[in-house]
């Protein structure tokens, strides 16, 4: 068994997330590679593979299933889009790539080095529906079914930022720490949330949450 599948195999079963050998051998060479360009690159604050595994890893693969539960909702099962707004490492972007084929996932960053990260890690897994990207979010006019970020920015500027990448029927996927309370109420009036999810990390002893958001649309008539 390799390093780290014993704990990743545990995780995906409290998370009652079932992945083939495959797409587990793809994680965990996903997590490698982030460690190996944390090296040279610093793509990550946290350097401990045990804590990588619980803090970006396993914490990514918690929302997988409310991602799947949405898209099965939006009759978007056969061929999302997905955009990644801000995504450093490629948490959750690429953990979403390899869990969910079916997903066409982009991974948006402003530093260079990051954005280069994300196409080389689609080179290594072998990830056909995965592309990284070095623009602004703000840049990007191609409409996405979801819009999602990990500790990015508050939720005004997540929404404020990307809105005009989101299609008409889209939503954006906020994961969060504790429930943002203060950031709910100064929402622009163009967005509105319509279910905050929060979420168990297995081995993770802290708050996480999704918010969910869609566009005010009378706001935006």
């Amino acid at each position: 068994m390799r390093n780290g599948e014993q704990d990743l195999r545990a995780g995906l079963k409290a998370l009652q997330l079932e992945l083939d050998d495959d797409r587990v051998g793809q994680l965990l060479d996903y997590l490698a590679l982030i460690g190996k360009w944390t090296k040279v690159y610093n793509l990550t604050a946290v350097r401990d593979p045990a804590e990588m595994m619980t803090h970006h890893l396993l914490d990514s693969l918690a929302a997988v299933q409310p991602l799947l539960r949405h898209l099965q909702k939006a009759g978007l099962e056969e061929g999302a889009s997905l955009l990644d707004v801000g995504s450093g490492a490629g948490l959750p972007g690429v953990v979403i790539a390899i869990c969910c084929p079916s997903v066409q996932v982009t991974c948006v960053d402003t530093v260079a080095k990051k954005a280069a990260f994300i196409k080389q890690a689609a080179l290594a897994l072998k990830l056909p529906n995965l592309t990284g990207l070095h623009a602004r979010v703000e840049s990007i006019t191609q409409p996405f079914d979801v819009i999602c970020s990990r500790a990015f920015a508050s939720l005004h500027d997540f929404t404020q930022w990307s809105v005009g990448a989101l299609a008409p029927t889209g939503v954006w996927m906020a994961m969060k720490g504790k429930h943002p309370a203060d950031e709910i109420v100064v929402l622009p009036a163009t967005a509105k949330v319509f279910h905050v999810e929060q979420l168990v990390v297995p081995g993770l002893d802290a708050e996480r949450c999704i918010i969910w958001m869609r566009p005010n649309t009378t706001e935006l008539a």
